[in-house]
């Protein structure tokens, strides 16, 4: 098996938190958004709330019960820096994260604001990877309160990708992921967008991860970029797996 795809074949999600509220452009069409409503409707016991922001610390202890090594995404139906999660609780998953040291935990943020606030008070086990949005480059700012965080690997998530990005100084960034809007209100995304960032990734030394075009029928529009799938990863994640 190549490795790109043992990789993405192990992929979890983990949901200590589910619901959020929109923040930023990303956010209009969200998708987690419209899964959790979906679920609310059909009797989901865990969408009673639909997407308002909800603890479930039930869950809390689920990856120590995953024996096999994973890559574990963690509230894909939320925000884990929301400022309705209590500090404590973040903390009780930044301890579950450190016991379950077999596994890759990767968080992902809008809020860069309170991640850095919080940042001292965590433990960060080499294991747990941390990342921010920047959908739009009114949001670069983000990676640099991202810079300052002590994980071992630091990525910036370009997803939903809406406008150009100017040029970054990437220094101290490890991973960047591209990918368009999929959905029915789709917005576009332009290849000369994603090259922009391709090539800074490729002349500072990022891994270049490009997820999808996007739009109404993501599959059909696939994740070809100049006649080749890119699909890197950070260096640290071939000693883990």
């Amino acid at each position: 098996m190549a490795f790109s795809s043992m990789v993405e074949r192990r992929v979890e999600t983990w949901n200590p938190i589910t619901g959020c509220s929109k923040i930023s452009l990303g956010c209009v069409n969200c998708y987690a958004e419209r899964l959790a409503k979906r679920l609310q409707s059909i009797g989901n016991p865990k969408y009673k709330n639909g997407f308002k922001l909800t603890l479930h610390p039930e869950k809390l202890d689920q990856p120590l019960r995953w024996k096999k090594p994973k890559v574990i995404f963690i509230a894909s139906m939320g925000d884990l820096f929301h400022e309705k999660v209590p500090d404590d609780f973040i903390l009780k998953v930044f301890r579950v994260m450190n016991r379950a040291h077999w596994h890759i935990f990767q968080v992902l943020t809008k809020r860069a604001e309170r991640l850095a606030d919080l940042s001292e008070k965590l433990p960060w086990a080499p294991n747990i990877w941390i990342g921010v949005t920047v959908e739009h480059c009114r949001y670069v700012y983000r990676i640099n309160l991202l810079k300052f965080i002590p994980a071992v690997v630091r990525f910036i998530s370009f997803e939903p990708l809406l406008s150009d990005i100017p040029p970054l100084d990437l220094e101290g960034i490890d991973w960047a992921i591209v990918g368009g809007e999929s959905g029915p209100r789709a917005r576009p995304m332009r290849p000369e967008w994603v090259r922009h960032i391709r090539d800074m990734c490729k002349k500072q030394n990022v891994a270049f991860f490009f997820k999808q075009w996007g739009g109404l029928d993501r599959k059909k529009n696939g994740r070809v970029l100049d006649g080749r799938t890119w699909v890197e990863y950070p260096t640290p994640v071939l000693s883990r797996l």
